[in-house]
């Protein structure tokens, strides 16, 4: 049995993991306000509405896509939760966090070869 990727285990993680914290965050606040208004919640994350959402649709998405497109999904997540730091929507240091993971595991997981590398020719005595 093959050990699962970086990318796929990044997938399940963050995926359960923001999945998670998107369910916590609808007990803080529901409120769909503006997307810059946020409340603290366990000290240390800005939650509102639209971000719990966010986390719940992105971390549900992880753990559909866990066993399939793992690649592709921690390389778009990785992506999307930079730009969403540089902007500075939400936690910044979540969504840093999760970009550097998500980038590291994209670009960590092995390349696999389509097709058989070529059988050197036998060598002919003269």
């Amino acid at each position: 049995m093959e050990a699962p990727s970086p990318a796929r285990l990044f997938a399940a993680a963050a995926g359960a993991a923001l999945l998670l914290l998107g369910i916590l965050g609808f007990f803080y606040t529901a409120s769909f306000g503006g997307l810059d208004s946020y409340e603290e919640a366990l000290g240390a994350l800005d939650v509102n509405g639209w971000l719990n959402l966010f986390y719940v649709a992105t971390g549900a998405l992880g753990l559909l896509v866990a066993g399939a497109s793992s690649r592709t999904y921690a390389l778009a997540i990785g992506l999307i939760y930079l730009v969403l730091a540089i902007v500075g929507w939400g936690t910044e240091w979540l969504n840093i966090l999760v970009g550097v993971l998500g980038l590291a595991a994209a670009w960590g997981m092995p390349r696999t070869r389509t097709s058989k590398p070529r059988a050197k020719p036998a060598r002919q005595r003269p």
